[in-house]
Parts: structure tokens; C-alpha cells; sequence
């Protein structure tokens, strides 16, 4: 492979923004992600969520469940190019039985469009979702959607992201009005009003006129609301108040820039993206055991933060997602994974648009490609062109809700474990056995009830395995390290359960807070962990 100019490197790290979008269920999210892909040139019909009846579904919803339920249940990972830039999106799951998903996905972005449904302010999954993003230390610009409706006042929810997030909002453009007497948005730095005027939900985009401050159509606009003063007492306010914009401040996470609009019809959406890429920091570099690896280090290597099965049920495949993080991905290069050891060639490469998929020929630092996977790949693997070394792990943290999985067909075993094998490596469920070998009494492991959901429903229709699902009692699982012997009379514990997981690391089950206060005092000897000492199968102990 030719050497690569550093000036080239530099050049298209540049160009790339990788950001996740986390928001409570319903806010909007997976419409944003669709409008933006409108923006961008990458789709040219925006699917309306509920135009069920047209059969046009969200771009990034690809899993029959998620078009039937009208929900995302796994991450996506999406590419666009927009003036110059190319955009790494990864849509995520809001729904917070899939939180362990975000999690994984925020460990692959450089900061996070953290969306807010206008009438409702933050609510639980979204707070949830910006604790993950201040502990990963992402940059959050912050989108206010549905202000075509009524809402909340803008000024509250300023308050409320402040008081709630402990983070400044600073907002770069205001509502002008709200409801059914919304007008548009006011750009708070151009002073320029951008008017919104409703359009079919079919897609297109919507007008977007733009008045400067003084034209008599802008005058006559604002003569409409109901309550004209109002607006303009709240810009000069806004003016007033020290709303100075440092972006070392956004970057450390203390403040977070504001943005009103609709996704649904499309307003606001064009004004955001183009301050977003100005926002928005480039790839950053990665810690490792080696210390941190800067995105133009000359040498490839990326990680894997996502496996994903039956993405086309018809061909049975199976990709692991990777990020990359430093030098030049080229198809058909020879890489290591530092977690077996083995060396690998890159040859099957791809990169997604829902369910449309192009060969990647050439990946950059930020860049979110897929590879095929017969098998190969864990989450957490680190590859590296020259050179070893490991990055981060990723946990596997604890389930919440357990329950023994009983098989319809006994004659479908096989199938059975073909598919709770590579579910289990997605990381949509944890599986554990009563024996070391995972062959007897298998019992599933979720966050909560809609994974089990989701498990029943995609056993039965990527492997044609029908099963029942027994609760079992327990809601707390504590992997376990110490004298194997203390370990094994764990076994006879009132209310404790001692199982193992896919690696054969045993692990205790406990059915409420009591028993695992018990079993932790009555047992010294052993040390219990929340996640798994092994993360995700990174080859070290965390």
C-alpha cells in the first residue's frame, strides 16, 4: 500500500464529524436522522414514520421488528456528504431496554446531538443518555424539536437543561412564536428571521424564507403573533444577557449551543446542520494501553464497537461495525487483531444507508465501516496495521431481568444455539448456563422486557426458533473472582443462583438487594463486579 502524504491525512480528518443522536422515545430522533440524510443528498424522499400505510419506513430502521413496532432497537450507523464534509451518524436506540447499545455506540463518536421534544423537556431516558455522554467527555449541541407545536416556554427549557444537566444552554437561534402561531426562527447571530411555512409530510424541504431584521415582510409576519412585544422583548434580552459563545467551554462539555426546530417538517434542520459542522470537533485521538493514538497517526487501526446478524435475513450475514481511528483504511489491506493475535485481510468492506450498502474502497479517522464477519470479530477487538496494542474495553454490564429459556422443538437445538450465540455477541443479551459448557439450563439475561421482546421475536424469524420465556426471579447479577472453592459453595446460597457466562466466568445471581448484601458480607473471600472483569472480550481484565 503507498504511503500516505500527511498533509492528505490531516486533510480528510478535517472533514469528518462522527456524532450520535440520544433522546427519550419518540422526540423526534429517527425523523432528525432522516432529515438530515434529506440535507445531505443521501436520500431523496425522507420515509415518514407514519405513513405506514405507503409502506415507507425510516431509512435507518432496518430490523422487521423496529418496522413494525415504529421503534429503533439497534444502533445504525449512517454516511453522508454535506458541503465538504463528511458526516458519520450513528442513530441509537431511545428506548432505555437498550441503553447497553448507546452506550457502546457513544464509545465510537466524537460528540452528541442530544434531542429534546419541545412539550416535554428532558425527560428520564434523555437524562440517562447525557450522563453516558458526560462520562465519555462528548461535546453536546442540543436540538428542540416540535416547536411547530405547543410546548413548553423556551425560556424554561433553558432553565431546565441548566438546572437538570448542570451544563449552560446557549441558544443560537430563538422561536419566533409557538404552536399554531409559530412564524419560525430567529438567528440569533445573523439577526435574520428564517420563516417557516408548512409543507406536506411527504418529504420535501420546507420553505425556509430568510428576512434580515427591518424588512417590511418580516413586519408584517411578526404583526400576526399573538403577542408580538413579547418576541421582541425576548431577543433583547437575549442580547442583553452574556450568551458569549467559547467553544473550549463546549469542547470540555460546560455549555451546550441550542437549536429550535421541527424535524418532522423539516424547519430548522438546514440552519442547525450548517453550524453543527462549524461545532462539531474532528476525530480525536483514542487511549490505549499504549497510550493515546492520535487520528493522524500514519498507521490504520480502528475497533469494534458493534456486531450486528441477519442484517439481510435472506443471506443469513453478519458485520462487525468498526470505528476508525488513525491512518488509512484500504480494502483488501492485512491488519492484526490484537485481542487473538491473528492476522486478518480486510476484504469485504461496507458502508450503510439503512438497508442500501456500497463497497468501501478507502476509510478515514471518524469513518464507521462494516465488515463481513464469519465469526472472527468480538466487540471490543482492536485492529492494528503495524504495531499491537489494545484500546479501551468495552463493559458488559450487568442485566437486570433474567429468564430461563424453554425450547418448543427440541429437534431445533442446533438452530437454538447458532442463534443465541451471535445475538449474545451483538450484545442485544447475555446468556448464561448452569454448567461451564453452556449446555444445560440456559437462561437469558436483559436490561429490560422489551429485549426479551426483541429476542423471542428475532429467534423465531431469523432461525426459525420458537421458544417460551420463564421468569426465574432473579434481578441482579454479579460476575465472581476469588478461591474457586468459596466460589463453588456459592451454589447451595439461599436465594443466589451461580451460573456462568459464554467465556465459562461464573457469575451469581441474586433475587433482591437483601441476598446480595448477605452473600457479600458472608463472603469475603470473593469479590463481586457490576461488569464483566473481562469487558468485552478486549483480552483484559478491567
Amino acid at each position: 500500500m503507498d504511503p500516505i502524504a500527511p498533509s492528505e491525512l490531516s486533510a480528510e480528518i478535517a472533514r469528518r464529524r462522527t456524532f450520535a443522536i440520544i433522546s427519550h422515545p419518540d422526540a423526534g430522533k429517527t425523523t432528525l436522522t432522516e432529515k438530515l440524510l434529506l440535507y445531505g443528498g443521501a436520500i431523496h424522499l425522507a420515509g415518514s414514520i407514519k405513513a405506514r400505510k405507503a409502506a415507507r419506513y425510516a431509512t435507518s430502521d432496518w430490523m422487521e421488528i423496529e418496522r413494525q413496532r415504529g421503534i429503533s432497537v439497534t444502533s445504525s450507523a449512517l454516511v453522508f456528504d454535506y458541503r465538504d464534509h463528511t458526516l458519520n451518524i450513528l442513530d441509537t436506540p431511545g428506548h432505555k431496554d437498550f441503553s447497553e447499545d448507546t452506550f457502546r455506540t457513544l464509545e465510537a463518536v466524537d460528540s452528541v446531538v442530544m434531542l429534546l421534544d419541545g412539550a416535554k423537556g428532558i425527560e428520564p431516558q434523555t437524562l440517562k443518555l447525557f450522563e453516558v455522554a458526560r462520562m465519555r467527555q462528548l461535546p453536546i449541541v442540543t436540538f428542540i424539536n416540535k416547536v411547530d407545536r405547543e410546548g413548553v416556554d423556551p425560556f424554561s427549557l433553558l432553565s431546565e437543561i441548566e438546572r437538570t444537566l448542570d451544563i449552560r444552554a446557549i441558544p443560537f437561534d430563538w422561536p419566533i412564536g409557538a404552536g399554531s402561531a409559530f412564524r419560525g426562527v430567529w438567528d440569533l447571530s445573523a439577526a435574520k428571521a428564517h420563516i417557516y411555512e408548512a409543507v406536506d409530510h411527504g418529504g420535501a424541504r420546507a420553505t425556509d424564507r430568510i428576512l434580515k431584521e427591518g424588512d417590511p415582510a418580516l413586519e408584517s409576519i411578526l404583526n400576526t403573533l399573538p403577542d408580538k412585544t413579547l418576541f421582541e422583548e425576548e431577543v433583547a434580552l437575549l442580547s442583553l444577557e452574556d450568551n458569549s459563545f467559547d467553544k473550549k467551554d463546549f469542547l470540555a462539555g460546560k455549555t451546550t449551543p441550542v437549536f429550535f426546530g421541527s424535524a418532522l417538517n423539516n424547519f430548522g434542520i438546514e440552519l442547525f446542520l450548517d453550524a453543527f459542522i462549524g461545532l462539531a470537533p474532528p476525530p480525536r485521538a483514542y487511549p490505549s494501553d499504549k497510550g493515546p493514538i492520535p487520528p493522524d497517526s500514519p498507521s490504520f487501526s480502528g475497533f469494534v464497537f458493534k456486531i450486528q446478524a441477519n442484517m439481510d435475513p435472506q443471506h443469513r450475514d453478519r458485520f462487525a461495525f468498526i470505528r476508525v481511528c488513525s491512518g488509512r483504511f484500504v480494502r483488501e489491506m492485512s491488519v492484526t487483531n490484537a485481542t487473538t493475535g491473528k492476522p486478518l485481510r480486510l476484504s469485504k468492506t461496507i458502508q450503510f444507508l439503512g438497508q442500501k450498502r456500497e463497497r468501501v474502497e478507502e476509510a478515514w479517522p471518524g469513518d464507521i465501516i462494516g465488515l463481513h464477519d464469519p465469526g472472527v470479530f468480538r466487540i471490543g477487538d482492536t485492529l492494528c496495521e503495524k504495531g499491537l496494542f489494545h484500546f479501551e474495553g468495552i463493559p458488559s454490564f450487568s442485566p437486570e431481568l433474567f429468564a430461563r429459556l424453554i425450547l418448543e422443538d427440541p429437534l431445533k437445538r442446533k438452530h437454538l444455539k447458532k442463534g443465541l450465540d451471535q445475538l449474545a455477541e451483538e450484545g442485544a443479551i447475555q446468556v448464561f448456563a448452569q454448567d461451564p459448557h453452556g449446555e444445560r439450563d440456559m437462561i437469558v439475561g436483559a436490561v429490560g422486557a422489551l429485549q426479551l421482546e426483541v429476542l423471542k421475536f428475532r429467534l423465531e424469524h431469523e432461525y426459525n426458533v420458537k421458544t417460551r420465556l420463564e421468569p426465574v426471579g432473579y434481578d441482579r447479577a454479579r460476575w465472581i473472582t476469588g478461591d474457586p472453592a468459596k466460589i463453588d459453595s456459592l451454589a447451595g446460597t439461599l436465594d443466589t443462583l451461580r451460573v456462568y457466562d459464554r467465556e465459562g466466568a461464573p457469575v451469581a445471581l441474586f433475587r433482591n438487594e437483601w441476598a446480595l448484601r448477605y452473600v457479600v458480607e458472608k463472603y469475603p473471600e470473593i469479590s463481586f463486579h457490576g461488569t464483566s472483569p473481562r469487558g468485552f472480550h478486549t483480552g483484559k481484565t478491567k
